[in-house]
């Protein structure tokens, strides 16, 4: 007769988190970055914010190039306070999430005029300016002033949470991620700390697969201990918003310039340059779609293009039905908008949706 055996499984990890060894980690394995102070260098807290604020939601790699084109045209935060808006969106575009260029601009501005261009050294200071919330002025205290803070984002909960093997899921197991990476943090060298964290998530505990056995925390990871590291951070399904269509008018006059205007200052790609369109909407009916078009004082003839633009913004995917027209030279443009010549489209603050339906339209015209 055979007997069922029931194997015991791991439920705790054989030490406590030593964060020392994180920080020995760090000082053989830390990433070069454009941003990051080398070794015996003072971090420039301007360098260290804006490197936060583009870092949010968005990639190393796509920031790298951006980053190095606002330090070279504005190298302090008295230049960027002293540029326009329209210039900073110009500079921004392509990386998305135009909040944080507006909210960059504005930060700047009130760190000159509030703080006489020099950085609040405190995380509550830091979170008093315009655009920054806890994670970015945990971030700047910690990296730039080496105050007693833990930086908590989408790595940092990782491994926090595969670390302690925190069943709660997110969002609402936030504030136990943040608790306990506080509790982690070391009496000295906060800011490696932070960097050390952000690190170790980005490239050893991965979302998939991650390199366990280069940790230098893996005889501490009660997720590891369990076999379950893939399946932490707990998280609830995604829930795609729901489908929004429109149009967009591109209307393209014979010297080679085409129709632009600016969107309002507030709302979703705020301040940003677009082609005419219709509102996007989830009943839009593309019957009624040329009542939308821009009142020109020609008589033009619209031509619906084939195909779709399709886009994804973070709460909901679009599609946006395109139709061109060409117009004589010198039809003038309508209120609020102004005539661009193509040449001169690589610095407009065009947003990454727009760019697709100017190519759809330039492609198949």
């Amino acid at each position: 007769m055979s007997v069922a055996v029931r194997l015991p499984r791991r439920k705790k990890a054989a030490s406590v988190p030593d964060p020392a060894d994180l920080l020995a980690w760090y000082d053989r394995h830390r990433r070069v970055l454009p941003w990051r102070a080398r070794r015996g260098e003072t971090p420039d807290p301007y360098r260290v914010w804006l490197s936060e604020i583009m870092l949010q939601q968005t990639t190393v790699k796509t920031v790298a190039p951006y980053y190095a084109r606002f330090v070279a045209r504005w190298p302090t935060v008295n230049a960027l306070a002293a540029a326009s808006l329209d210039d900073v969106l110009r500079a921004w575009a392509g990386l998305g999430y135009y909040a944080r260029a507006r909210n960059l601009h504005a930060c700047a501005r009130a760190v000159v005029e509030r703080h006489g261009g020099k950085f609040p050294a405190s995380v509550e200071g830091l979170r008093a300016l315009p655009g920054i919330g806890d994670y970015t002025a945990a971030a700047v205290a910690a990296i730039a002033f080496d105050a007693p803070a833990v930086p908590v984002d989408g790595n940092v909960e990782r491994v926090v949470a595969r670390l302690f093997a925190i069943e709660e899921k997110l969002p609402a197991a936030k504030a136990t991620v943040k608790r306990l990476a506080a509790s982690l943090l070391p009496a000295r060298r906060a800011g490696d700390f932070a960097q050390a964290l952000m690190d170790l998530g980005a490239t050893i505990c991965s979302p998939k697969r991650p390199a366990c056995a280069l940790c230098p925390w893996n005889e501490s990871c009660v997720a590891l201990a369990l076999g379950l590291q893939e399946t932490f951070p707990r998280k609830p399904r995604n829930r795609e918003g729901k489908l929004r269509r429109g149009a967009a008018y591109v209307a393209l006059r014979t010297d080679g310039r085409v129709l632009l205007r600016t969107r309002p200052e507030k709302g979703l790609l705020g301040a940003m340059t677009e082609v005419p369109g219709s509102a996007w909407a989830h009943d839009f009916n593309i019957a009624h779609a040329l009542g939308s078009a821009p009142r020109l004082r020609t008589n033009i003839a619209w031509r619906r293009l084939p195909g779709l633009v399709r886009h994804v913004f973070t709460h909901f995917p679009l599609e946006l039905t395109v139709f061109m027209a060409p117009v004589p030279r010198a039809t003038s443009a309508p209120k609020g908008a102004r005539w661009v010549k193509l040449v001169d489209l690589p610095g407009e603050a065009l947003p990454n949706v727009m760019r697709k339906v100017l190519a759809h339209a330039l492609e198949t015209k």
